[in-house]
């Protein structure tokens, strides 16, 4: 039997609460996911003026960081042409996302979820998805 730590809706309610204070800081409205330790959909908000199709891509890029274990900006670059990972992002129905903004989060060095951010540029994204991780640390 295995013990899991994971992310609950207080845990997800806290990283969107982050996200949202940068994007409010920066001007840019985004989509928010929080996913568990598989990738499964915990909280996701749309703020007022957030993409309609970057909700999905939020999604798909909180799915990617937490099934992989890794940030999405990595599976870009070892997507690119003659890339270890080359054409991963058409795997699973092309949900495995390659642009910034998707990043596992961590708690005593194992993955508990996953944020996923779309909207803005992939650095905005991805400076969203990183103040979101540090908001959630502090109150920890």
């Amino acid at each position: 039997m295995k013990t899991l730590t994971r992310l609950d809706l207080n845990d997800a309610r806290r990283l969107i609460a982050g996200a949202i204070r940068h994007a409010d800081q920066i001007g840019v409205p985004m989509c928010i996911a929080i996913t568990d330790e598989s990738g499964n959909l915990i909280a996701f908000e749309r703020m007022e003026g957030g993409k309609v199709t970057s909700s999905t891509i939020a999604i798909d890029k909180a799915y990617t960081a937490a099934a992989a274990r890794k940030a999405t900006h990595e599976y870009g670059a070892a997507s690119q042409p003659g890339a270890p990972a080359y054409g991963i992002n058409s795997a699973i129905g092309g949900r495995l996302m390659i642009v910034a903004g998707g990043l596992p989060v961590t708690y005593a060095d194992a993955v508990i979820g996953a944020i996923g951010i779309s909207s803005g540029t992939p650095a905005q994204d991805l400076a969203v998805a990183e103040a979101a991780l540090q908001f959630w640390q502090a109150a920890s």
